[in-house]
């Protein structure tokens, strides 16, 4: 049993708040307050349920539990008198007295007490009441260790923690701290910056983690609850696509179909052929676009979302296939047809510098993490790995790539991934010198890959798009169709909040989304696109 509940309510008792225990003094002074009203007067009572124990309208709330959750969040925010008031208004106190006395008894250091009044908690596992036991005179054990006091910690440790036959590994740590200074340490015993206090608080929140939740109420419950709430909220929102910072506790939270974009905001006319390539820089202030027109063009992106032209890149004798911007977004490479890759000066518009090989032409580009060194496809099939100021440090020959432009690079610097055959992508392990492949049954036309590094994104010649879980063993977890490819290379990408968005290019003059939301207004093919992180372009 739990013994006798003390008969003073809770605003004239002397106590030691569970939930801020950063707040604990050795007096406590009676609350007053002012005689006025704290009544909304727009509020209406909850519904209750039969005799009243639950409240809301599926009667699944426990008006008891519902009002000590409040409580323990009024007091975790530093609103103790309003904490106090709420026991004293509906007469449900958040924790027994036996309770608070066990938590003042620990804090005062009164670890026999605090073993007393243990037992007087109706706990109905009694292998919680022996760990709980364990907790407390460990704590006495440490205690008396960092007193000095050795003889009465080898009596506690010999005669009263080992009985209780509970983690014996945890024994032998104490029985080592007795002989072992750094042992002591470790158990947060002799350490300078260590007092007493702090270890009792560290004492108590592992006594909460092993009590019932219903007898010592866990810190930040109802913070918990709100943001299960908000989670589910999210998932079930189809059109995500907001910050959660943007999520509100006063309503539902729903998206709709305005957070992702369906009319044409702008039109970008400068290059003077197809567009074949486009790329945002990784902090979405720039866009980068490449075209038949053998130019690149370095877009920037203003503050209201507006995009005007800052630098074309001229001299690529042929197409440009691709671009790359390097880690910082200082730099962008240019990869033309066949042929030469450029870097750039991104605020002059100055090219830097020239990759070149005789007799072989480049078909893609790409950055090491660390900014230092560029990767590029060749056309006879070998990857090379390139030194900023032009000179080839690495070469890896074979049946590396083929004609495709597309390339990528982990963050990590660790894997290569390009399209070695027409129907299979190679992930090169450069540090382990391993190689791994993913296979298709249809020929591969492009791929894209997620920010994180987990997923492949692979259009097909066959009009389909395939999502690829590329960590340990690759698989396909997804499959999406609905656009349109007969004769051009069509691109897909990632976008929106956190990538869960899928993206396409159509022959059709659409671009679809994963969910098929048809973006309309598009004049021509569609052969790439790239999507800023929030579809805020």
């Amino acid at each position: 049993m739990e013994g006798i509940e003390d008969s003073e309510p809770p605003l004239k008792r002397a106590r030691v708040p569970l939930c801020d225990l950063n707040q604990l003094s050795e007096e406590s002074s009676n609350l007053e307050f002012a005689s006025t009203s704290l009544g909304d007067p727009m509020a209406k009572p909850l519904s209750s349920q039969g005799d009243g124990e639950t409240i809301g309208s599926k009667g699944v709330i426990k008006k008891s539990e519902f009002v000590k959750i409040i409580t323990r969040a009024l007091y975790s925010l530093g609103y103790d008198k309003t904490g106090a008031l709420l026991e004293e208004e509906s007469g449900i106190q958040l924790h027994s007295s036996n309770l608070r006395s066990l938590v003042q008894q620990a804090m005062d250091g009164q670890w026999e007490e605090s073993l007393e009044t243990l037992h007087k908690i109706d706990l109905a596992d009694g292998t919680i009441t022996r760990s709980a036991s364990f907790l407390i005179l460990e704590q006495k054990f440490l205690e008396l260790l960092k007193e000095d006091k050795y003889m009465e910690a080898i009596g506690i440790l010999k005669n009263r923690i080992v009985p209780l036959s509970i983690n014996s590994d945890r024994v032998h740590e104490l029985a080592a701290s007795i002989i072992s200074p750094s042992l002591r340490v470790t158990l947060q015993v002799g350490c300078q910056n260590d007092d007493s206090l702090n270890m009792r608080k560290t004492f108590l929140e592992k006594l909460q983690k092993l009590l019932p939740a219903e007898v010592m109420i866990p810190e930040s419950r109802l913070e918990h609850l709100v943001e299960q709430a908000l989670d589910v909220q999210r998932d079930a929102c189809v059109f995500h696509n907001t910050l959660d910072s943007e999520m509100s506790l006063y309503t539902d939270h729903d998206c709709g179909r305005s957070h992702i974009p369906s009319q044409t905001s702008q039109v970008l006319q400068t290059h003077g052929d197809e567009v074949w390539f486009l790329q945002f820089s990784h902090n979405g202030k720039f866009l980068a676009s490449s075209s038949k027109d053998q130019t690149a063009i370095i877009w920037e992106v203003k503050d209201n979302g507006q995009i005007s032209l800052k630098h074309t890149l001229s001299g690529h004798q042929k197409p440009v296939l691709s671009t790359s911007w390097s880690p910082d977004d200082n730099q962008l490479l240019t990869c033309g047809v066949e042929e030469v890759i450029r870097r750039w000066d991104v605020n002059s518009g100055e090219c830097l510098n020239i990759y070149e090989r005789s007799g072989v032409g480049m078909i893609s580009c790409g950055w090491f993490p660390d900014g230092k060194g560029i990767v590029s496809g060749m056309t006879d099939k070998s990857i090379c790995l390139w030194h900023l100021d032009g000179r080839e440090l690495e070469c890896w020959k074979g049946q590396r790539t083929n004609n495709i432009s597309d390339m990528a690079i982990t963050d990590d610097g660790k894997w290569i991934i390009s399209i070695c055959r027409d129907s299979e992508i190679l992930l090169l392990d450069r540090e382990a010198k391993v190689e791994r492949s993913i296979e298709e049954d249809e020929v591969i036309t492009s791929f894209s890959l997620s920010k994180d590094n987990k997923f492949l994104l692979v259009n097909l010649i066959s009009q389909e798009i395939h999502l690829w879980n590329i960590e340990e063993n690759p698989k396909i977890v997804s499959t999406f169709k609905g656009h349109k490819r007969t004769r051009f290379i069509i691109r897909s990408c990632f976008g929106g909040f956190e990538q869960t968005f899928i993206a396409s290019g159509s022959e059709d003059s659409q671009v679809l989304s994963s969910m098929l939301f048809l973006i309309m207004g598009l004049l021509s093919v569609v052969h790439s696109l790239f999507l800023k992180r929030y579809f805020d372009y």
